[in-house]
């Protein structure tokens, strides 16, 4: 667990960066700051490992007040991922990733052994490891910043913005690759954003700042959406809290049913039965079909209702096998119930935080109307 008690950090300048900062981040969970630029995220996270020191307060890691700590030796104990990778120009991608370990002591051989194995962990292939970093993608530059960061299996990893730099879909590329991985180690992860979509789909609690380092709320995303604490949260999540708090929920929870004969447009299958496109009975016209998985969002089976011509969401299988069909009136309903039920859990778990009426939408009455 990281814990920050009544932290304060103020410049020599007189700027207060963060101010009478308590949180606690549960070990295992991913954490993430939110908030625009100057409302003190980085350096709140980058207190964590010393690279800016609190002026008063106590941060502690592990049970331990970082100030005890060699501060080189803490840094080397926790891995940190920033937004242009940081990597060594000069090295290949495999000795830039071994960095911790040969600094920790590991033997060449060790070390080398154990970043391959972690280069493949990310995602790249075993040959990359001979690159050197101007010859990579920028995603690619990411992958290895993220590898090296988990060099030497820290507990804890700090992550400034990481994925800030590569376009959209690289973007979500990258962020579906931390959720494997963390699926699979369990890390303690701080993650700075500014982007509150990432942020929901990230993290496990938010944390809300505003300017002048005030943490305004803490909450995991579905009581945020839900209940904002006061009217600069509410801002802040935008006036589509309805439709985020949909992206929370799968598409495992909506009914399906066999696809149905006769209609105006049929769905088209390869011989697999996989799902090619939807083509209208009478004129041949073909339109794309956007097949969608158990663990794919509500928010994605909603807007896949809309844009399919026959109002039906194909569901497959994780080999992209045809298992059935949700209606739109099915997506809506479980659309509906969902966001009821966030509004009860928010309610008993924030009681008399009650955000504010014009951003309280409700995502039924957005499905409605996009029908």
């Amino acid at each position: 667990m990281i814990q920050f008690e009544a932290v304060h950090k103020r410049f020599p300048n007189g700027t207060t960066a963060v101010h009478d900062l308590s949180l606690d981040m549960p070990e295992g969970g991913v954490t993430v700051f939110v908030g625009s630029s100057g409302c003190g995220k980085t350096t709140s996270l980058r207190m964590i490992n010393r690279m800016v020191e609190p002026t008063s307060g106590t941060i502690r890691v592990g049970g331990r007040d970082v100030l005890d700590q060699d501060a080189a030796e803490l840094r080397r104990s926790i891995g940190y991922v920033i937004q242009q990778a940081g990597l060594f120009p000069h090295r290949t991608v495999l000795d830039n990733v071994a960095t911790v370990p040969l600094l920790l002591g590991w033997g060449r051989k060790k070390a080398r052994a154990a970043a391959g194995e972690l280069l493949e962990r990310v995602g790249l292939a075993p040959e990359m490891g001979r690159r050197y970093p101007h010859q990579l993608s920028g995603g690619q530059q990411q992958r290895v910043g993220v590898a090296r960061a988990l060099a030497a299996d820290p507990p804890v990893l700090l992550m400034d913005e990481p994925f800030g730099a590569v376009d959209p879909v690289v973007r979500t590329q990258l962020q579906d690759e931390l959720l494997r991985l963390q699926k699979e180690l369990s890390k303690t992860i701080v993650f700075v954003t500014h982007d509150i979509d990432e942020a929901v789909r990230l993290g496990d609690r938010i944390a809300v700042f505003r300017e002048g380092g005030h943490l305004v709320q803490c909450a995991a995303p579905a009581e945020l959406l839900a209940r904002p604490v006061d009217g600069f949260v509410a801002d802040f999540l935008g006036a589509e809290r309805g439709l985020k708090l949909l992206s929370l929920s799968r598409v495992a929870e909506v009914a399906q049913g066999p696809l149905p004969e006769g209609g105006p447009w049929e769905l088209v299958l390869d011989p697999a039965r996989k799902p090619l496109h939807w083509r209208a009975r009478d004129s041949g016209a073909e339109v794309p079909v956007r097949p969608l998985r158990d663990a794919d969002s509500l928010l994605s089976a909603l807007n896949e209702s809309v844009a399919a011509p026959s109002g039906l969401v194909a569901r497959v299988d994780a080999d992209g096998v045809l298992t059935g069909v949700s209606s739109r009136d099915d997506i809506h309903a479980r659309a509906g119930a969902a966001h009821a039920d966030a509004l009860r859990g928010a309610g008993n778990g924030a009681a008399g935080h009650d955000g504010p009426a014009a951003a309280g939408e409700t995502a039924a009455g957005q499905t409605g109307s996009a029908a």
